[in-house]
């Protein structure tokens, strides 16, 4: 175990505040600055002190459409940070194509103390009842000379990454980074085991028992993981089965609308209170901030 690690009983609760397109007339997702801080807020209460956050257009009728605008996202990150003193920011990148110009922009301007870094490709697919796709076939791109890019950007800001994984291929294909050098060859990797989308990893906690005894194989000093974990009730088996292996937990807005008795969060205070529960239940205590930049390696918030 690294140095930093601090109380594994301790986890670390990270808040997926608003997602990627989630429209704002149809559920409680938060858009505008003030939005963002007032959820943030709510989920900093109940334990979380990560915040994962995607930013949104501000213009009226525009709230479920993404945006890569610095400014925008200077605004809600400076509105979260007001109303949570010492949150750790964790911005996404994830974007489609090859132009990543919006993302290294909102990352250099932000300088959030950790990205998610998508670490390979996949075929994004969902379908309907009746068989039909519920979108058009979406390749989500990830080369390795776009996840190289990304990484560069992050070491320029002192941003950590934190890997996104959504199969098994690409949970060893982070490993190959390792080795490759890609990555920081001095830092603990950050791992997301992303379970739930339906061309994707299962929502199923028998997985992990598989997935996390192979994690140390490719780094000497112990991986930092956790899972998030998309879908309905059957996400709060796999909160408990990571707390009980020791991962660090996510849910929020962005990840699930249903609390463990099936009813439907009105915010993201719920989902992180429900979280910190399971979490207790397995006998660990949601961490501070304090103790949540020890065991990721990140200087003392302010």
């Amino acid at each position: 175990m690294s140095a930093a690690a601090g109380d594994p009983k301790r986890v670390v609760l990270t808040c997926a505040l608003t997602g990627v397109l989630t429209d704002a007339a149809q559920h409680p997702v938060p858009v505008t600055p003030e939005e963002m801080a007032s959820e943030a807020r709510r989920a900093w209460d109940a334990g979380a002190t990560v915040m994962h956050v995607h930013f949104r257009r501000q213009e009226p009728g525009k709230g479920h459409l993404p945006s890569w605008d610095p400014e925008v996202a200077l605004e809600i990150a400076d509105a979260i940070r007001d109303a949570c003193r010492g949150v750790i920011l964790n911005m996404t990148t994830g974007v489609v194509g090859a132009d990543i110009a919006g993302p290294l922009g909102c990352l250099r301007r932000l300088r959030p103390e950790i990205a998610a870094c998508n670490a390979g490709s996949l075929n994004y697919l969902k379908t309907r009842s009746d068989g039909s796709w519920a979108w058009p076939p979406l390749l989500f791109d990830n080369p390795v000379a776009k996840v190289a890019a990304f990484l560069d950007a992050m070491a320029e800001t002192a941003t950590r990454p934190e890997l996104e994984c959504f199969d098994v291929g690409i949970v060893r294909s982070a490993g190959l980074y390792l080795q490759n050098g890609l990555l920081p060859q001095d830092q603990t990797p950050l791992v997301n085991l992303v379970l739930g989308v339906a061309s994707g990893m299962p929502a199923d906690s028998d997985l992990l028992d598989y997935l996390v005894p192979r994690l140390p194989e490719w780094i000497a000093d112990g991986v930092h993981w956790q899972t998030t974990v998309i879908g309905r009730q059957e996400v709060w088996d796999v909160h408990r089965r990571t707390a009980e292996l020791g991962g660090s937990l996510r849910t929020g807005l962005e990840d699930t609308f249903y609390l463990p008795d099936g009813s439907k969060a009105e915010s993201n205070g719920e989902l992180i209170e429900a979280l910190a529960g399971t979490a207790r239940a397995a006998g660990r205590e949601p961490a501070s901030a304090t103790d949540a930049r020890t065991k990721f390696g990140l200087p003392a918030g302010s």
